[in-house]
């Protein structure tokens, strides 16, 4: 017998300093992910702009603004532009494997590095191993760790140089977080590549979206995700495209 849907209690966070806008204050409405509808209810969720953190889903509720959308690249739609073609050809050699959500010593050291090299100082850098194990492992939902590795060597598995906690969604793949190798000169763009790998999955695969999570128009950190177009953002009447005089290329 089928458990009984249950509605969601939804909470909200104290209001915290903007991590993107300065001078302004952050707060989230979130909601508890458990039980066997936790799949169709993040499904639900992400497509009303609500992001994925371990077994919670949340999304921005700041007083006065809203600056914070969700985008969504429309995957069978898109086509990659001469930059992000030669991106690819670079980076042909990595072998790329999608694999349970499971934690390793290799994946975090590789993220102590990534915060190190481009968010120092941030929320993140204080996390510990337990910290990173509860951020991979904890999922209600169908996730894996998509790892980009370079070439083998006399059947030695290649270094890790990137990875991402991805979810599946009923409509897409949802990008929760990709760390990599920021440091390496001879191995530019691949958070770019990380991102290009993935809609280039979710077409194989029929998924119609992959999801990007915020865009804050003003803000240089969140700049490269309006580079993968056609790009949907969430407004008030539901999603629509971003206007091409929107893009930052």
């Amino acid at each position: 017998m089928t458990a009984p849907f249950r509605f969601p209690r939804f909470f909200v966070t104290s209001p915290a300093p903007c991590p993107y806008l300065p001078g302004r204050q952050e707060r989230k409405v979130f909601t508890e992910l458990s039980g066997p509808h936790a799949s169709e209810l993040n499904d639900a969720l992400g497509r009303i702009g609500f992001r994925r953190s371990q077994s919670v889903a949340y999304r921005p509720s700041c007083a006065g603004c809203t600056a914070c959308v969700s985008v969504r690249v429309v995957t069978h739609e898109f086509e990659a532009n001469a930059t992000q073609r030669k991106l690819i050809r670079r980076h042909a050699d990595l072998e790329v494997t999608a694999c349970r959500p499971w934690a390793t010593d290799e994946q975090f050291q590789l993220l102590r590095r990534y915060l190190s090299s481009r968010h120092p100082g941030g929320g993140m850098a204080g996390m510990d191993e337990t910290d990173y194990a509860d951020m991979i492992e904890q999922s209600p939902v169908n996730s894996v760790i998509v790892e980009y590795r370079e070439p083998s060597v006399n059947g030695a598995q290649g270094k890790l140089i990137g990875a991402c906690l991805t979810d599946r969604q009923a409509d897409g793949l949802s990008m929760i977080y990709s760390f990599f190798a920021a440091d390496r000169e001879d191995r530019p763009g691949l958070g770019n590549l990380i991102i290009l790998d993935h809609i280039l999955r979710a077409r194989a695969a029929g998924l119609p979206y992959v999801y990007l999570g915020y865009w804050v128009k003003g803000s240089s950190r969140m700049e490269y995700k309006t580079r993968y177009r056609p790009l949907e953002i969430l407004g008030p009447r539901g999603w629509a495209l971003l206007a091409e005089h929107d893009a930052v290329i």
